[in-house]
């Protein structure tokens, strides 16, 4: 199963720096990061797939309940500065497949993750 290879770091700071947590599997949504205390502080984050290092997706969005704007990551990459999106960050979606952009808009606009993927509530 593609989610059991995906491995996400994300950082509060800059450069993979202070505050971090460890997701060790893919099909994760998290509606609201107030459940890890990390709303609105996500600043870097690491993403692999481990397997098949350009299947999987992280979708950041604005607020929580995946609503607001969006930032959409796919492939193995590390990103040591979100930019513009840094400490913006309220919810995300993470798989370890590639989500289309129209699955992504889905999303937002339902606000309801893909079905095969574990949802996190605060």
């Amino acid at each position: 199963m593609a989610n059991t290879d995906v491995r996400l770091q994300l950082f509060s700071g800059n450069n993979f720096t202070n505050r971090r947590i460890v997701l060790r599997r893919g099909g994760v949504a998290v509606r609201d990061l107030g459940a890890f205390r990390f709303d609105n502080i996500l600043s870097s984050f690491r993403l692999r797939n481990v397997s098949t290092t350009d299947s999987v997706t992280l979708v950041l969005f604005s607020r929580i309940n995946f609503q607001g704007s969006i930032r959409i990551f796919r492939g193995s990459q590390n990103v040591s500065n979100l930019g513009n999106f840094n400490n913006l960050t309220s919810s995300l979606i993470l798989v370890g497949r590639n989500l289309t952009n129209s699955q992504i808009q889905q999303i937002q606009s339902t606000g309801r993750p893909p079905r095969d993927i574990l949802v996190i509530r605060q």
